[in-house]
């Protein structure tokens, strides 16, 4: 049976997050300990114990996510002999979640997705003033109902795209904070049950992230990519790379670009994906796949007792 291992994105993060990784298993405090070094914070303690409003931080939340699915990865593999290039067909994630297929695949070490997290963080904050940008996620009508949505509400004046096509009847709207009011306002007249408005201070993966992209294009050019050990499907193409130039380059249109994860979701089911694997905090991805495509066994690992029910399936 082919497997896509896939890894969560923004949103995902919750107080408390890898304590009991910590306690249960070395491995994943080593992972802590690597990521609270590269970054010169205990960016860890702020994940076991918040506050809250610290651990949302974007320039916290990015590299926060990753090193939760990268602890379960070295769990895996230093207390079980598990290799994700052994028992994976794919890689993916969901926009941060991409940094952490990434690393998962060999492309970046512990330490070097760790600090163009924590920069992308930074500058997808910088990118836009608080205030001026925020997003929507418009549920129940299709992508391009969403399109036509965005469309009008950017009326030549101000940016509104479809950022996240996370599946069919829920999309998220992205762009200038006018836009995103005039979407909620509007979208029941392009067929949606409910726009709402999230609790985001930028407006990411559109086109106003583009000094965010410049500063990530300058912060990956000075990174050792290597080759990726699995295909990681790509947020901006929904397609397998393979190549480590292509998935930089990527990387870079990923910060304006859409996230198109329904379409990856899709790419992974005509593919023959029998089970999709979500490693790290929360079950997001994993719910948006069930719903999606209900003949994909879907499987969330991210505490210990997570981790050895999946062990058991893989070995068996």
């Amino acid at each position: 049976m082919k497997r896509a291992f896939v890894f969560p994105g923004q949103g995902s993060q919750f107080v408390g997050m890898g304590k009991e990784l910590a306690d249960n298993f070395t491995s994943a405090k080593r992972v802590f300990e690597e990521v609270n070094d590269a970054l010169g914070q205990d960016l860890f303690k702020i994940m076991i114990e918040g506050p809250e409003q610290d651990l949302t931080l974007t320039s916290n939340a990015q590299p926060a996510l990753m090193a939760h699915s990268m602890a379960v990865v070295r769990v895996l593999e230093q207390d079980f002999g598990i290799k994700l290039s052994d028992c994976a067909s794919f890689v993916a994630g969901h926009s941060l979640g991409e940094y952490a297929a990434a690393c998962a695949a060999g492309v970046f070490s512990l330490t070097d997705t760790a600090k163009l997290l924590r920069t992308r963080g930074d500058a997808m904050q910088k990118a836009v003033p608080v205030g001026l940008g925020g997003m929507a996620a418009v549920i129940g009508v299709s992508y391009q109902d969403v399109v036509a949505l965005a469309e009008a509400c950017a009326d030549g004046k101000y940016v509104c795209v479809a950022a996240n096509d996370n599946a069919n009847g829920q999309v998220v709207l992205s762009g200038h904070i006018e836009a995103i009011e005039k979407a909620v306002e509007i979208a029941a007249e392009f067929g949606a049950k409910r726009c709402i408005k999230l609790p985001v201070s930028a407006p990411f993966h559109s086109p106003l992230m583009q000094p965010a992209a410049e500063v990530m294009a300058e912060a990956l050019a000075k990174v050792k990519a290597n080759r990726p050990q699995i295909p990681l499907i790509s947020n901006v193409t929904a397609m397998p790379v393979t190549e480590e130039k292509a998935l930089v380059d990527n990387l870079v249109k990923q910060v304006t670009g859409s996230v198109r994860w329904r379409e990856t979701v899709d790419f992974m089911a005509e593919e023959d994906v029998g089970e999709t694997v979500e490693l790290g905090a929360g079950k997001v991805l994993s719910g948006i796949i069930r719903r999606s495509h209900s003949e994909i066994n879907v499987v969330s690992a991210g505490a210990p007792a997570e981790i050895e029910e999946l062990v058991k399936n893989l070995k068996n």
